[in-house]
């Protein structure tokens, strides 16, 4: 694949993969960037100013939930990397061991609720609207918590663990039995050692489509397959219009959701990155906002003449918000 710049609006409708690593995009970058800043009194104008935000995040903003990452040091299930298993080969070559994977994932979801940086998020968005602003959170999670929180302007660009699409028919549908069918439950177990349930494909869940009875797969993006093109239409569109971004949570290394922030920033728009630490997009940003230690954000969100404050806590993923 050829290097890209970003400079058009249209770049991120370019069929990269939905889940491909920062090295393996070979991404050219050519905008011309001001000097990050740490200055919260600037971030506070620039987001007064604000008409229409758009919020990236990632998966630091639902650790603070409990919701399992699959990345990292001890990052697997049973003996499988998430990479190992999400993928249409894993799933095409073993569905039994690939849904009771997601079936895990969908359990533990079950039990998990939004933290306070979701609130936060879903709050400022409906506080906002009330000022006839715009607030739009786009997504790589697939938990569905911003949703649960209240988010209206969602776009989950990596799908969802409560959709799953028709491997015969197409039929995308939502779905949040639990278990997701008989043959599923109890199972999923995530310690190693554990032994494959070893399922009937016949027995895995299957589509309810009238005639149909295909086999049903989750409706997320796999390593190896591309985004929804009507999804990342949606997103360009918001790209396009938003005269600020807030990065939240999110690593900036996957592709092509990696592309958004900085596509923005080289059309001359502020981004606010909200990271424990620095990443591999941090000195693309036109704008950097952080503290010097990374150990805590804090940004005043003056609202209707109250303060609404979003307080971005590095604890990991850690994020909550207080209102006065």
């Amino acid at each position: 694949m050829r290097p890209v710049q970003i400079i058009s609006r249209r770049l991120i409708s370019q069929p990269y993969c939905g889940l491909k690593s920062a090295a393996s995009a070979q991404t050219k970058i050519h905008p011309t960037m001001a000097r990050p800043s740490s200055n919260m009194a600037d971030f506070r104008k620039v987001f007064a100013k604000a008409k229409h935000i758009a919020i990236l995040t990632g998966a630091g903003v639902s650790a603070e939930s409990g919701v399992p990452t699959f990345r990292g040091a001890g990052g697997y299930w049973r003996k499988w990397k998430a990479q190992d298993l999400a993928t249409p080969q894993a799933f095409a070559r073993d569905p039994s061991r690939v849904w009771e994977f997601y079936h895990y994932r969908r359990e533990i979801m079950h039990s998990k609720d939004p933290n306070p940086g979701h609130l936060a998020i879903a709050e400022c968005e409906a506080r906002l609207c009330e000022q006839g602003r715009r607030v739009v959170v786009i997504t790589q999670n697939i938990d569905e918590l911003h949703r649960k929180a209240g988010t209206k302007n969602l776009l989950e660009i990596h799908g969802s663990l409560f959709k799953t699409q028709c491997t015969a028919c197409g039929n995308v549908a939502e779905n949040y039995k639990s278990p997701i069918c008989p043959a599923l439950s109890g199972k999923g177990a995530a310690e190693p050692g554990t032994e494959d349930a070893r399922i009937p494909v016949e027995k895995l869940p299957r589509c309810e489509e009238a005639g149909c009875g295909g086999l049903l797969r989750p409706h997320v993006v796999w390593f190896g397959e591309n985004l929804d093109p009507a999804v990342l239409e949606e997103v360009d569109r918001e790209l396009a219009l938003c005269d600020l971004c807030l990065v939240v949570g999110t690593s900036s290394v996957v592709y092509p959701a990696a592309m958004f922030a900085p596509q923005v920033s080289a059309r001359g728009v502020p981004v606010a990155e909200f990271n424990m630490e620095t990443t591999p997009a941090t000195d693309r940003f036109r704008k950097s906002w952080k503290t010097l230690d990374c150990s805590f954000w804090l940004a005043c969100f003056p609202v209707a003449g109250s303060s609404f404050c979003l307080f971005l806590v590095s604890f990991p993923g850690a994020l909550w918000h207080n209102s006065s």
